[in-house]
């Protein structure tokens, strides 16, 4: 896929062309990766039973923190999670995470 559009920019001359042959990756079966992303992708996005990542996180509900500052780790498991981020929760509306996608919100005891 990347290698169709250089070739397209380089036609198109928005990159002037080289005398360069760029290969293409294949896997050990000789089969070029770009066609097995393209396909697995596909194949995933037909599929309209399961839900994507967006839709999924935007399920789970606001987390509320006490205090102004929640920490976000994306799992209680280090190995599946992301590096830590410190969110600031001045704000009314949630403030999300900008590795994972959830949200917090501080929790008023009012």
């Amino acid at each position: 896929m990347a290698s169709n559009l250089l070739k397209a920019l380089i036609r198109s001359q928005i990159l002037p062309s080289s005398r360069r042959n760029f290969s293409v990756a294949t896997t050990q079966l000789g089969i070029p990766t770009d066609d097995l992303v393209g396909n697995h992708t596909a194949k995933w996005m037909q599929d309209r039973s399961k839900k994507s990542p967006m839709e999924l996180i935007s399920e789970v509900p606001p987390i509320k923190v006490d205090g102004r500052i929640a920490a976000c780790e994306g799992d209680t498991n280090p190995a599946l999670g992301h590096p830590i981020e410190f969110i600031c929760l001045d704000l009314d509306e949630p403030a999300i995470c900008k590795y994972c996608g959830l949200r917090y919100v501080q929790d008023h005891h009012h």
